[in-house]
């Protein structure tokens, strides 16, 4: 559930905006002045937007959209205000407000608001990424993620990052080994240094050496220009060594000298060539179990695994997912160029009870495919077919494909039918305060009919009757008297 911040002096106003916002969907954090705003925003990173009040005795909203830009929150924010004027619209946009409006709002108009800045907080938030991946400074902001079991993770990455140690780093395939990399990178001294990434597992065993260490022209047939390779490449930042367990074993051993003498030797070079590189590698297999079964040098595991780091897959960080999801929707809706706003919660939790065998990635490509087939603003189990039959069987996923909306079989123009249109009986209904003749009902005849439907109603109990009539029950049975309804009516006693 999204985190929205609302801050207002106003403890009316306060509970008010809150209420909407919960009612919403939202789990509204409140803060009564401009400090305690700031106080939160820095502690809890996973705000996704702030509704802020422009007065206020101790820091007013100007005060804090300053202090947000100083130090760097990038958390959209609404403003609200009792006092409109131009001046102060232009002065809260330029501050970087989202959107601004006068109280009192609409609830609709403030759960509109909050869902557009939400949005705009996410594409920015993408932006960001994007450029931090390009410039080498990704850091720990750009990691999506609410789980506790990532508090370690996050940590570790903190302590990598200020030294050169060499960092290895275990997890399932598709649980964001590379991301981790590149935040150690980015958020250490190397940042924005070349990020060399390199697969062991992709390469073929006889271009393994060329491609890391390079070669010179001539050194063997085809070599007709000199090559650098990787770690001449990376020199002076980090190489990213992914799936170091599928290294040939007689490649490790000329790793380990290079991790050990800090050079190369490129082949059919005369001399080594020293480079300043940090190695971070990863793996999707226990690289100690590898160790043990003689597939990986001893001596060079003790190398790599000078700073051990375990990622969790997505089933034990489940808490990850609704932001993951909502992350993935944002920017791949954009890119697809498709209004989709978010997913239901029917599909959410289909989400939640399946086990993501290929974790983060897996889930991506799992939304990228529903966003570009949805039709409608919101992701529905039906988007899932995959995950459905995954889950539920192949029996329950043809279920929900054909019963969602779609094309129907092609028909020619001919033989198309008129469609049928739903028949609108248009009989006059009779007013109950309009008599036969056309003319109004007199009072008595539409007070008796009152008196006989409220009998039936509440089961001629007279004292329910009279209450529910407005009158007393003396009343009462002198109207049942004057209208010959009280034949075989006995008083009540209650």
């Amino acid at each position: 559930m999204t985190r929205v911040l609302i801050v207002d002096d106003d403890l009316v106003q306060l509970r008010l905006t809150s209420e909407v916002a919960n009612r919403a969907g939202f789990s509204a954090v409140t803060a009564t002045s401009g400090r305690q705003a700031l106080e939160l925003l820095h502690a809890d990173p996973g705000i996704g937007a702030m509704v802020l009040d422009l007065v206020m005795p101790d820091l007013d909203g100007m005060a804090v959209m300053e202090a947000m830009r100083r130090d760097g929150l990038a958390t959209p924010v609404i403003v609200q205000t009792g006092h409109s004027s131009l001046d102060t619209v232009v002065t809260a946009m330029r501050q970087g407000a989202a959107d601004f409006f006068v109280k009192p709002v609409a609830p609709e108009r403030l759960i509109m608001s909050l869902r557009n800045a939400l949005k705009l907080g996410e594409l920015e938030t993408m932006v960001r990424t994007d450029r931090s991946r390009l410039s080498g400074t990704m850091s720990l902001t750009d990691i999506v993620t609410r789980a506790p079991s990532m508090d370690r993770v996050l940590s570790l990455c903190t302590k990598a990052a200020k030294s050169t140690i060499p960092v290895l780093i275990e997890g399932e395939t598709g649980v964001g080994k590379e991301l981790i990399a590149r935040v150690i990178q980015g958020s250490g001294d190397r940042a924005g240094k070349p990020f060399v990434t390199v697969n062991c597992g992709a390469i073929p065993a006889n271009l393994i050496e060329s491609t890391l260490f390079g070669h010179r022209k001539g050194a063997f047939t085809g070599a007709v220009a000199d090559h650098p390779g990787k770690f001449l490449e990376a020199h002076g930042g980090t190489i990213f060594l992914d799936e170091i367990g599928e290294l040939p074993v007689e490649m490790q051993l000329k790793l380990l000298r290079v991790i050990q003498d800090g050079e190369i030797e490129p082949a059919g070079a005369d001399k080594p060539q020293r480079v300043n590189v940090r190695i971070i590698s990863a793996t999707n297999r226990r690289l100690l179990n590898l160790t043990k079964a003689g597939a990986f040098r001893e001596d060079l595991y003790y190398r790599l695994n000078v700073f051990p780091l375990y990622v969790p897959p997505l089933r034990d960080r489940m808490e990850d997912l609704p932001v993951l999801v909502n992350h993935f929707v944002a920017r791949l809706a954009a890119e697809a160029g498709r209004r989709i706003v978010g997913i239901s919660e029917p599909a959410l939790k289909l989400l939640r009870d399946y086990d993501w065998p290929g974790n983060v990635r897996q889930l991506e490509n799992a939304v990228y495919r529903a966003v570009v087939l949805s039709d409608a603003a919101y992701l529905e189990t039906a988007d899932f077919p995959q995950i459905v039959a995954l889950s539920a069987g192949r029996a329950e996923a043809l279920r929900l494909t054909s019963t969602a909306p779609g094309p129907s079989a092609p028909v020619h123009i001919d033989e198309a039918i008129a469609s049928l249109r739903e028949v609108v009986d248009k009989t006059a209904v009779s007013d109950r305060f309009m008599a036969q003749s056309g003319e109004v009902a007199a009072l008595a005849d539409v007070e008796r009919e009152l008196i006989v439907f409220a009998l039936r109603h509440y089961g001629y109990r007279m004292s329910r009757v009279a209450r529910a009539l407005g009158i007393g029950r003396s009343t009462l049975y002198r109207k049942l008297r004057e209208y010959g309804l009280d034949e075989g009516l006995e008083s009540d006693a209650a």
